[in-house]
């Protein structure tokens, strides 16, 4: 019970994600509202190209918030920037609301994607700034579950309620957003950096339920200041309680000259590496080729199940995706990360593999492609679609986090933009098929991306997995 806090943090920074799985799959039931002939909502139907926008405009506004998010977090808090990020979605399903113009909902869905890009990047350094090892990969991963579980409601909400009860649901949730961010306190780095560490011990306290004097929380408190204090290179942690209470003491410790974080960044060794291997992990998990199954999963339901619903279907492909990121939730930190990111693209790389095969030759019943296909899903939220956010929330100290995550967060939408935009060309030069064995070739590299680059992690101090990035830590705990 004592993290019960940071379990309260962590739903309230992830049901950000939540919201962008609510945004992203709305489309994909309201594009026919908007673009048939009939249509009540619109003063006139939307043209092709605007149905176009209607699905693309979030992904363009990410890459504004994605960019707008360090500056907002690191000028007005986690808590209070938290709340600013979520003003765009509330705005843009009140447009949406009351608006009957095509133009204007169109703005509504590139301001709605502003607080995507925000979002993705507030969550995983909140988290991390608040959750104690033993449970940091399980908070981590809830910003995957949360996000495919807010596709599985999208799809139950298109399914059983009409246009209007859709966009008042979605208009309650971003209000629940907002109310859940007010209950929480601010992180305890943002706290140190512009308050003192009293205010920081105080945030340390309250989040591990503990008394703000006791000896965990002024050991606490004692990593938190020599993690932000200046330097070239970070060195291991000493855990004696004479260098702590002579840390405690220092009132100079945090005001002195730091290095721009830039150069910290991508001149140290170890957040250097971290950096490298996020990048890695997040583009090689997009390159793999969610996107083309989710693409091609309604023709292949459509055969192998004709008489199913297609709504009925839609929430079947979502719960499959929240069952295994809700599977990684629970394995990573009992497992490990690195076990379960080679274990999850191997399989993925031989469902690809298999999905393949049977497009090329057709020998075998379509119900087998459509098994093969949801195992690819589980197995690909299990782990090779979660860890590297884990991974996000883990690598990096706070005084580069904001930036890491900032730019990391914004090659994920360029490379996801990248993929959506080549799928089509790779489908007419290399046919399904050949385009199912080039994504299983990029599941063979994150294997082999995991065995030799990524780190374990597991119940590590954030000090620790620096030394790990250095290479100076020779065994595991």
């Amino acid at each position: 019970m004592t993290k019960i806090r940071q379990f309260q943090v962590t739903l309230a920074c992830t049901l950000g994600n939540f919201l962008i799985g609510l945004l992203f799959v709305w489309p994909s039931y309201t594009l026919n509202l908007y673009t048939s002939k009939n249509t009540t909502l619109l003063s006139k139907p939307m043209t092709e190209i605007e149905g176009s926008l209607l699905g693309s405009l979030p992904c363009l506004g990410a890459l504004f918030g994605t960019v707008l998010s360090g500056i907002i977090i690191n000028g007005f808090g986690r808590k209070i920037g938290g709340i600013a990020i979520a003003m765009p979605y509330i705005a843009s399903w009140l447009m949406i609301d009351l608006s009957s113009s095509a133009i204007v909902v169109l703005i509504a869905r590139f301001l709605a994607g502003i607080s995507c890009g925000a979002t993705v990047v507030h969550a995983p350094i909140f988290i991390s700034e608040v959750a104690d090892e033993s449970v940091r990969g399980l908070l981590a991963s809830a910003i995957a579950f949360f996000y495919c579980f807010g596709v599985l409601v999208s799809y139950i909400f298109g399914w059983v309620l009409t246009f209007r009860y859709i966009v008042w649901m979605n208009i309650l949730f971003c209000i629940l957003y907002v109310a859940l961010l007010l209950s929480i306190m601010e992180s305890p780095v943002f706290l140190l950096k512009k308050r003192g560490p009293e205010a920081a011990r105080e945030s340390i306290a309250y989040y591990k339920g503990l008394s703000s004097n006791s000896k965990e929380v002024t050991d606490a408190l004692a990593r938190l200041k020599q993690e932000i204090m200046p330097a070239v290179e970070l060195i291991a942690i000493c855990d004696t309680d004479e260098l702590e209470k002579e840390k405690l003491n220092d009132d100079n410790g945090v005001e002195q000259e730091k290095m721009p974080p830039y150069k910290i960044l991508f001149l140290s060794p170890a957040p250097r590496r971290g950096f490298i291997i996020v990048a890695l992990t997040v583009s090689v998990q997009i390159l793999m080729g969610m996107v083309a199954v989710q693409v091609y999963a309604k023709t292949i339901f459509a055969q192998a199940a004709p008489n199913l619903s297609p709504h009925l279907c839609s929430v079947l492909f979502a719960l499959v995706l929240f069952s295994g990121s809700l599977f990684c939730g629970f394995l990573s930190d009992r497992f490990g990360r690195k076990p379960l990111l080679i274990t999850s693209s191997a399989i993925v790389g031989v469902c690809l593999f298999g999905m393949g095969v049977i497009t090329h030759t057709n020998l075998v019943p379509a119900i087998l492609t459509a098994v093969l296909m949801l195992i690819f899903c589980f197995a690909f939220m299990m782990g090779a679609g979660s860890v590297p956010y884990v991974l996000l929330a883990e690598l990096f100290m706070s005084d580069v986090q904001s930036l890491a995550s900032m730019i990391l967060m914004n090659l994920m939408w360029i490379v996801n933009f990248f993929t959506v935009g080549i799928f089509p060309f790779m489908i007419k030069i290399f046919g399904m098929h050949g385009s199912f064995y080039i994504f299983a070739l990029f599941g063979i590299i994150n294997v082999l991306v995991g065995i030799f680059l990524v780190p374990e992690t597991k119940g590590l101090t954030k000090g620790e997995i620096q030394e790990l990035l250095l290479g100076r830590r020779k065994t595991m705990r």
